[in-house]
């Protein structure tokens, strides 16, 4: 082994305990400025600087957090030249209950780099997982996001939506918060009035959210289901909503969320969505504390 395979593979080893630790700053080491990289998650073009590759990571570590997660470097192999260096490598990335499922389910990933000096900086970065909707091809055939080896491509476009909403949230980003949502979406909000029309409307509903604490705010939908029919979409589940206030406490909530999709020229829009708490019979009152 030269030196130069010896530096790359340990760049890559040090990325991807870092990506598993959640440590940012070292994941964006040895990351050239102009970096392109092909993720698993749109958009199709890719994502480009190295400010685009950063805003990415959020998502990702949120989900990892749930415990669990495994993302491990299984195989490397290593080509250097003088100064134009790739990599490819199988990983192991995914929940134990999706390896139970299919233990032989890898991400791919392909590193292009250049040498500036004497120090290797990744230029291009490509993650894969194979296309696995062909196994089955009846048009009856109904898959359940989550379910490895089973979740389509759309499923899983869907479900990186929700996640990028879930970072964005705690990051407090609206306008991150805004991405897919049809400019006429008609939303039903916990709050008056009866329906929100239009992203403009929505946008101050979520801004009013994000606004109602001083610190952190978390949103979540542990056990979402998502179904894909043609160009229309529908992910229903229980929302988990957490407010830390001014004195450090963290209020809690549950409710139900059922949001309605559609495949527009630029993609995955949200056009409807229903929010609400159960309510009590005997006193009319919403229900907020009740836990699944």
């Amino acid at each position: 082994m030269t030196r130069d395979d010896a530096d790359i593979r340990a760049l890559v080893e040090r990325w991807a305990a870092a990506v598993h630790s959640g440590d940012l700053d070292t994941v964006l080491d040895d990351h050239s400025s102009d970096i392109v990289m092909f993720d698993v998650p749109p958009p199709y073009q890719g994502v480009r600087g190295i400010d685009a590759y950063r805003k990415t990571w959020p998502s990702f570590f949120t989900w990892q957090a749930q415990g669990g997660v495994v993302f491990e470097i299984e195989s490397m192999d290593v080509t250097a030249g003088d100064d134009v260096a790739f990599v490819w490598a199988l990983l192991r990335c995914g929940a134990p209950e999706e390896f139970s499922k299919n233990p032989d389910m890898r991400l791919r990933l392909t590193l292009g780099l250049r040498k500036h000096g004497k120090r290797w900086v990744v230029t291009h970065e490509h993650h894969s997982f194979p296309d696995t909707s062909a196994a089955d091809t009846s048009p009856n055939k109904t898959s359940f996001a989550g379910e490895a080896g089973a979740e389509t491509n759309d499923e899983k476009e869907l479900r990186d939506i929700h996640e990028r909403w879930f970072a964005a949230t705690e990051a407090k980003d609206i306008d991150g918060l805004m991405t897919h949502i049809a400019d006429d979406v008609v939303s039903y909000e916990h709050d008056v009035p009866l329906q929100h029309l239009g992203v403009a409307n929505v946008r101050k509903v979520c801004q009013r959210g994000l606004d109602s604490a001083p610190g952190t705010i978390t949103w979540q939908v542990p056990d979402m289901t998502v179904l894909v029919r043609d160009d229309i979409a529908v992910a229903w589940g229980l929302n988990h909503m957490t407010a830390e206030q001014a004195d450090g406490q963290v209020a809690e909530s549950w409710s139900r969320g059922t949001r309605l999709f559609q495949r527009q020229p630029e993609g995955w829009r949200m056009i409807h969505q229903h929010v609400s708490y159960p309510y009590d019979p005997e006193t009319g009152a919403a229900v907020v504390d009740l836990k699944p």
